[in-house]
């Protein structure tokens, strides 16, 4: 009797256990399933956002959505706070209504010159040789003016204060200037919309334009990097360049100098 009495407590004991133990799995499941329902705040795009936009811009195109907490798990990277974006610049496009991540951007550096384009501002890649492009002086970041002469032979500065984007490699270590002179090298610089169009009808090939510039004979001009200025701008011929600092006087007799007729030995 005491035998099966105590076999009947141990089975009792035994139930007991096993209906506490599904208990808590019913609650601990239940309480998974309930948190999977939960909604948390994610932060998504009111607009496009495109390539380059910096993390303080974006921060700015963002609005608040609630969504699923699984779904919110299967988004990597998916920011909550705009401060998240402090520093980054966009490396790919976010699309309107689309959960903003971080994998969209990246630092300045990723991005590389992109991240120093916006509205009308271009990469220009411009060709010409070392003494043109300044190689081995010329650095990222520097600004320039675009110097050049057309056929015509009317000399001006035609593009002031460029961005310099990337610069030319420096000739060779050893190398003599005169055997630098001549050898191919490229620079990228920042120019809008209009001034690209300036710059190439600049470079374009002079043989099929009586006025148009001739290949080589421009140069980029190196400016201060602090407290720059310009002059007045305006345009040289030979004859401004010979007379320059003359007095009114001169130039008369410089001018009649130059068309004076030579006497054809008649007395004429």
């Amino acid at each position: 009797m005491a035998y099966r009495a105590r076999n009947i407590l141990i089975a009792v004991a035994l139930a007991a256990v096993a209906a506490l133990l599904t208990s808590f799995y019913v609650t601990s499941y239940k309480r998974h399933v309930q948190r999977g329902e939960d909604h948390v705040t994610v932060l998504v795009a009111k607009q496009d956002i495109d390539p380059g936009t910096t993390g303080d811009e974006a921060s700015k195109l963002l609005v608040s959505e609630d969504i699923p907490r699984k779904a919110r798990e299967r988004i990597a990277g998916a920011i909550t706070k705009p401060e998240q974006l402090s520093g980054l610049v966009a490396t790919q496009k976010t699309l309107q209504g689309q959960v903003v991540t971080t994998r969209s951007f990246g630092s300045q550096a990723e991005l590389g010159v992109r991240a120093q384009l916006k509205g009308t501002m271009r990469g220009f890649e411009i060709w010409g040789d070392s003494t043109q492009l300044l190689a081995g002086t010329l650095r990222a970041g520097d600004h320039v003016d675009f110097v050049g002469v057309t056929s015509s032979g009317v000399s001006r500065i035609f593009v002031r204060n460029i961005k310099v984007l990337q610069a030319p490699a420096a000739p060779a270590v050893g190398s003599k200037l005169t055997s630098s002179i001549g050898q191919k090298s490229w620079a990228m610089l920042a120019l809008t919309d209009n001034q690209t169009q300036k710059i190439q009808w600049l470079l374009g090939d002079a043989s099929s334009d009586d006025n148009a510039p001739k290949p080589d004979h421009w140069h980029l001009a190196l400016r201060p990097v602090v407290h720059d200025a310009d002059s007045t701008d305006h345009a040289d011929t030979w004859y401004s360049v010979i007379t320059d600092g003359l007095t009114a006087a001169e130039k008369r007799l410089f001018t009649f100098g130059f068309n004076k007729t030579p006497s054809n030995g008649n007395g004429g």
